[in-house]
């Protein structure tokens, strides 16, 4: 009888492991519910003490004194006291738990820890964010959920685009009608383009017009011009085409005050001028200069001309995305300014500090320690702003060039025909002749 009993558990053994592995597999979530969750809330609650006397998260009290007539009596020991913390609250792939700040203690000191929590913890990521004042909330995700991201499904909307997904599984929407303008920064090879190419791809089946500003010779932006209602290639006509945009602009703001309306999108149908889209590819090329003069004069218009479509397009259906290796003060007041009108951010892998400081941190420090921290293995992962104000890691959708041209080239027959541009642009031909 016993080695039937023993072959019977072994093979329940076997057929459990082998369900494991496919709900592992195909139910990620319902893996973690079952299994990973109750060991993760174990070691959190057994190991808590421990990790915070050896982190400097314990608070050591003072022993009782007592004066009995001439004598001091001391009571106990100094003895450490950890902070007080919620059970462990399970999230989809991972856990959070509130920690009650002792007096005198800031979260700083938990960001500090937040490794040696991953270690003892064994998730793979811990993020500390600060709720209200006199609590922290360690949130634990349990593997990385960018490392195989898949598209969530997202509402189709007018000039919103569907880019990848966030770290909390959720879609990753740039939705330009509520947050107007974007500052995309990111080294070589950190995904930047790729984050172009799949917001070209998502708008280009809009009734949208899509102006692309690439003065490298066009060489990225150039591969979409079928669906481009305008194409600078450098900065003499990056100035013309913005030139024409600012015009437009005060025709749309004459159309609405005639119409005693604050924006376009409180326009009839038929009055509503289409909205207009201003990628921008390498904004350090429109304001660097060669000293010369033409060359300040043509960089101090692109600053202007930007500046004014970044204030006042919002409301006008006139949005900017900029994007760029580097962006930083050094490139002029003029881009320090016109950050500040770019409310939508996204960091990829940057080359220098600078650039992640220029990009996130005057929304949050924490978002620049994160993005500093991305490697090079991580293309396409980025830290970027949401409509709430808040922040999140999230990874683009791989998009090959050649599926994004496809894409665009078959939209080509929704490209809105902005005559003004066309009208600027065969100016300035008919100038260089």
């Amino acid at each position: 009888m016993g080695p039937i009993l023993l072959a019977f558990a072994l093979a329940v053994v076997a057929w459990l492991l082998v369900v494991g592995d496919l709900v592992r597999r195909h139910r990620p979530a319902w893996h973690w519910y079952l299994t990973g969750y109750p060991a993760a809330a174990w070691r959190v609650v057994f190991t808590w003490r421990r990790v915070a006397l050896l982190n400097d998260l314990a608070v050591s009290r003072l022993p009782a004194r007592t004066l009995v007539g001439h004598l001091l009596v001391k009571g106990d020991p100094v003895r450490p006291v950890a902070p007080r913390i919620s059970f462990p609250r399970a999230t989809r792939m991972g856990l959070s738990v509130v920690v009650r700040l002792h007096a005198g203690q800031t979260p700083a000191t938990y960001m500090q820890a937040a490794d040696a929590l991953v270690h003892a913890w064994k998730v793979h990521a811990v993020r500390v964010t600060s709720p209200e004042r006199g609590l922290v909330l360690l949130t634990a995700t349990a593997t990385d959920p960018l490392e195989r991201p898949g598209l969530a499904s997202a509402p189709a909307e007018l000039l919103s685009a569907l880019i990848g997904a966030l770290e909390t599984g959720g879609a990753w929407v740039m939705n330009l009608r509520l947050v107007p303008h974007w500052l995309i920064a990111g080294a070589t090879r950190s995904g930047k383009s790729t984050l172009l190419a799949r917001l070209i791809t998502q708008l280009a089946p809009q009734p949208v017009a899509l102006v692309g500003i690439d003065c490298k010779g066009g060489m990225e932006l150039g591969l979409f011009a079928e669906r481009l209602s305008a194409l600078a290639t450098c900065r003499r006509e990056a100035v013309a085409v913005l030139t024409a945009l600012v015009v437009d602009m005060q025709d749309r703001m004459n159309a609405c005050r005639t119409a005693g309306v604050r924006s376009i999108w409180e326009l009839p149908d038929k009055l509503r001028p289409v909205p207009v889209v201003v990628l921008v590819d390498e904004i350090a090329e429109l304001y660097l200069s060669d000293g010369t003069r033409q060359s300040k004069a043509e960089a101090e218009q692109c600053s202007t001309l930007l500046l004014r479509l970044a204030q006042l397009g919002a409301a006008l259906g006139l949005h900017l995305v900029v994007a760029g290796q580097r962006v930083g003060s050094d490139l002029g007041p003029g881009v320090t300014a016109l950050r500040a009108q770019l409310g939508g951010r996204i960091c990829h892998r940057v080359n220098d500090p600078g650039t992640a400081e220029m990009t996130l941190g005057d929304l949050n420090k924490d978002a620049v320690t994160v993005a500093q921290a991305i490697t090079a293995q991580e293309r396409g992962v980025a830290v970027c702003t949401g409509p709430d104000g808040g922040w999140a890691r999230a990874r683009s959708h791989l998009t090959p060039t050649d599926e994004a041209v496809a894409t665009a080239r078959k939209h080509s027959g929704m490209t809105p025909e902005l005559i003004a541009l066309d009208r600027a642009l065969v100016a300035l031909e008919g100038d260089g002749k």
